[in-house]
């Protein structure tokens, strides 16, 4: 396949970037507007108004390329598009409706079933990460608007050498004997945390350095937090070390590992233990 020019690839992550933090916003003011009480309901309310919006600016804006939604019954006709458009407008909607802060908007974009780019908005914490994982061409930025406790910029990958003991995010509400035996084979912390994206970002924020997760996930759950964390300089990949492939007819994202470069063989290794 021929590879995507960087004007193709500038153009539509701007508008990844763009779509994602208005979505963002709009999630924030249905969650505190008081028009819904906190609960179910208003997480189904932001599910589907996040989606609509996504929907509509893409559909205007790319309507030759594929869309693929976590929020919108699946069609055959994204598999014969190049370019395809992989978003969970809400990932997270548990944490979303207790009114946490650790959920995202993914929009993901994925180019002859490869990743490459993608922006993952974290709303509540005012920032969003964005980042082009082509080879050659990676790069990757994070934005927001006010200081707080979360990092302004990407911060440097501390190294192997650095003192300090590795930390693996985690579900919150289940921690599976496989992130626990990782966990103790890297004399790791574990940092219990909510949302596919967040716990991505966590990595990103330097936070953390080890995500591992074995079933459950789609193609939506993962596009955007490994085009961003990539681009980032993370590995990304399943647990026999290849890439994720996208825009297939069935888009289950099983087995994801996100890690320091330094990690990757480490980590491996001992998910094939």
């Amino acid at each position: 396949m021929t590879r995507p020019t960087d004007d193709e690839v500038a153009t539509r992550l701007a508008f990844a970037r763009r779509i994602a933090a208005d979505c963002g916003q709009r999630l924030l003011h249905i969650r505190s507007c008081g028009r819904w009480p906190e609960g179910p309901l208003v997480g189904d309310v932001g599910d589907q108004a996040a989606d609509g919006y996504l929907q509509g600016s893409l559909r205007a804006r790319f309507p030759d390329d594929g869309l693929l939604s976590e929020e919108t019954t699946d069609g055959p006709e994204r598999l014969a598009r190049r370019w395809t458009w992989i978003v969970d407008p809400l990932d997270g909607t548990k944490e979303y409706t207790q009114g946490r802060h650790d959920w995202a908007v993914h929009v993901g974009i994925a180019c002859d079933g490869t990743a490459v780019a993608g922006a993952l908005a974290l709303p509540a914490v005012d920032r969003v990460a964005t980042g082009v994982c082509l080879p050659g061409a990676e790069r990757a930025e994070l934005t927001g608007g006010g200081s707080g406790e979360w990092p302004m910029a990407l911060p440097a990958d501390p190294g192997p050498d650095a003192p300090r003991r590795l930390r693996m995010v985690c579900s919150r509400s289940h921690t599976p004997e496989l992130v626990h035996r990782i966990a103790n084979g890297l004399d790791a912390e574990l940092v219990p945390c909510g949302s596919v994206g967040f716990k991505v970002a966590m990595l990103l924020f330097g936070r953390a350095d080890v995500y591992v997760h074995k079933k459950g996930l789609r193609e939506w759950d993962v596009c955007a937090p490994e085009a961003v964390a990539r681009a980032a300089g993370f590995v990304v990949c399943r647990f026999d070390g290849e890439l994720h492939r996208y825009n297939r007819p069935d888009p289950r994202s099983d087995e994801i590992v996100v890690c320091r470069p330094w990690l990757r063989d480490r980590v491996l290794a001992l998910l094939g233990g």
